[in-house]
C-alpha cells in the first residue's frame, strides 16, 4: 500500500481527501512498521494542534475498515500500519520493540479446523506472533 493508493481507496469509498487525511497517509508511508496511535497522535498534532485525539481515532478506524490499514494491540497499545501488500490470506511474526513485521507462510487455520466440531462457522481468523526482531536484540 502507498499513499496514492489509499487515496483512491478514500475515494472509492465515498470520502473526500482531506489535509488531515492526507498526512496520516503520510505518517504510515514513511513508517512501514506498526507505530503506535500515540506515536502518530504526537506527529500529527504537531501540524494540527487544534485536532482531537478522537479526530484521529475516527479517521484511523474508517481507514481499517475499509482496507487501508491494519492494527494490532502491542503490549496494551493500539498499533497501525498500511495494509500489508502480500497477495491473498497471510499472517506475521510482528516485533514488540519497533513494530517491524515478517510474513509469515502457513495458516494454522487447518489444524483449527480439524478439531472445531461440524456445526461452527468460522467467518473470519486472525494469527499473529510477537516477539523481537533480530535488529533489537
Amino acid at each position: 500500500m502507498n499513499r496514492r493508493k489509499a487515496l483512491e481507496i478514500l475515494k472509492e469509498n465515498g470520502y473526500r481527501q482531506t489535509v488531515q487525511r492526507d498526512k496520516l497517509l503520510q505518517i504510515f508511508e514513511k513508517n512501514l512498521d506498526y507505530t503506535a496511535a500515540i506515536v502518530v497522535w504526537k506527529e500529527f498534532n504537531l501540524k494540527f494542534a487544534g485536532a482531537s485525539y478522537n479526530t484521529l481515532y475516527r479517521n484511523l478506524y474508517t481507514m481499517v475498515e475499509i482496507g487501508i490499514l491494519e492494527m494490532t494491540i502491542i503490549d496494551g497499545l493500539k498499533n497501525f500500519r498500511f495494509h500489508c501488500n502480500a497477495e491473498g490470506h497471510n499472517h506475521h511474526f510482528i516485533c514488540k520493540k519497533c513494530g517491524h513485521t515478517k510474513l509469515i507462510e502457513v495458516c494454522l487455520l487447518e489444524n483449527v479446523l480439524n478439531v472445531l466440531p461440524k456445526d461452527y462457522t468460522i467467518d473470519n481468523h486472525r494469527f499473529e506472533v510477537y516477539g523481537i526482531c533480530p535488529a533489537c536484540k
